[in-house]
């Protein structure tokens, strides 16, 4: 599948319509701000400079500063797991072999 689409465009377009899904479901522009965040390690001025410029996702997410914090680091025990799931079905999404996945 050619992903190439989706990495030009830009963060700035698609910024509104996360806004958008967000205050159709009752959140704010602050709870999106605050995952974009805890996701990429930007913070409101990098994240306005980046929707300033224009950057496209394929560099919005190089540029960033940290992607989202190890799994290790996360202090809730339960959000810890969700996000071991989240890794390992990234792995097998990536086309890794449940074997590898597994560590078998």
């Amino acid at each position: 599948m050619d992903n190439t689409r989706v990495y030009r465009m830009t963060f700035a377009s698609v910024y509104p319509h996360y806004m958008a899904k967000a205050e159709k479901k009752g959140r704010t522009k602050t709870e999106v701000d605050e995952i974009i965040f805890w996701l990429t390690g930007y913070d409101a001025e990098a994240l306005q400079e980046h929707i300033n410029k224009k950057t496209d996702f394929e560099q919005f997410f190089t540029q960033a500063p940290q992607i989202n914090p190890n799994v290790e680091d996360i202090e809730d025990p339960l959000m810890q797991r969700v996000r071991y799931l989240d890794k390992l079905i990234d792995e097998l999404a990536k086309g890794k072999s449940t074997k590898k996945i597994l560590r078998r």
